[in-house]
């Protein structure tokens, strides 16, 4: 299997932007997810140009201070959690990574670490 064989048939929508927030990489539910917005030929295009106000500056300013965003929205009766992270290569920035995850609406929580957890 070759090192990134996995992130294609991953059930979550996975897009990779560089530093300057073009799109470098989407695996095939990024693909499908974003179809109607190009799909595959979104990549090599600016992520910020994807985005409606106010995300676009918010993307801007997550790429212009390699900061994390974490967030659930609701779309057509689904319900997502939307994971923006900086990557990192070499030990220097590199862009962001949006992990883009279906979760169920009531979902259980644990707090690990104490006698009970």
């Amino acid at each position: 299997m070759s090192e990134q064989a996995w992130v294609n048939e991953f059930p979550a929508a996975i897009t990779v932007c560089d530093e300057n927030g073009i799109i470098v990489a989407m695996n095939e539910r990024a693909v499908q997810t974003f179809a109607e917005e190009g799909g595959r030929a979104l990549i090599g295009k600016s992520v910020l140009d994807c985005h409606p106000e106010p995300a676009r500056t918010k993307l801007a300013h997550l790429l212009q201070n390699q900061q994390k965003n974490v967030y659930t929205i609701e779309k057509n009766g689904v319900k997502k959690l939307i994971y923006q992270s900086p990557w990192y290569r070499d030990g220097k920035f590199a862009g962001l990574v949006e992990l883009s995850l279906e979760i169920p609406f009531e979902m259980p929580h644990f707090v690990r670490g104490t006698k009970d957890g």
